[in-house]
């Protein structure tokens, strides 16, 4: 063995590895008002043509100071309230050209009344006032076209109090297998 080489063994995070390929999205749904007896929410939606899988890596529940707030997370849920698109994706590598699209949309409603229908309540936590919420999915989370991933924000113990934040995701997206 020649003396100048060294031999390398390096593990690469999946969300890297994905970044590398331009398959690797970040978006946020900034300012969801809620409170005053209304909630909010952003999820990723794949659309039905969308022809990928959708594989949800990281979440974030941050900047509301007002209020202690809940979160929960739907899977596949038809969300009350009037849905709007974030113009706030962005292909994590930017040294691609042409800038890869994402496939998957980052939908979200303010001041909504009622909780999502139909799917699947997982989970959820609850956070004091300033603090952030997160959590590193690591691509477990796995949907087909016209599948969504929800976080659903609240203040139940203090439902007169107004409340704002922001839900951010990363996401990867592969193509369907035939």
């Amino acid at each position: 063995m020649n003396s100048n080489f060294i031999n390398y063994n390096v593990n690469v995070p999946i969300s890297l590895m994905k970044s590398i390929e331009g398959k690797y999205f970040i978006g946020t749904a900034p300012n969801l008002r809620f409170g005053n007896a209304t909630n909010a929410w952003a999820r990723l939606y794949n659309p039905p043509n969308s022809g990928v899988n959708l594989f949800v890596n990281t979440w974030t529940v941050s900047d509301i100071y007002s209020t202690p707030y809940s979160v929960q997370i739907w899977f596949n849920s038809t969300p009350p309230g009037f849905i709007q698109y974030s113009q706030s994706v962005t292909p994590s590598n930017l040294a691609i050209s042409p800038q890869p699209q994402s496939h998957i949309q980052l939908q979200y409603a303010i001041a909504v009344r009622g909780l999502p229908s139909g799917g699947v309540q997982a989970y959820g936590r609850y956070g004091l006032a300033g603090t952030t919420i997160n959590s590193e999915e690591e691509g477990k989370f796995i949907f087909p076209p016209g599948g969504s991933y929800l976080i659903f924000i609240s203040n139940p113990q203090s439902p007169t109090l107004p409340g704002s934040g922001n839900i951010s995701f990363g996401w990867w997206e592969e193509p369907m297998l035939q």
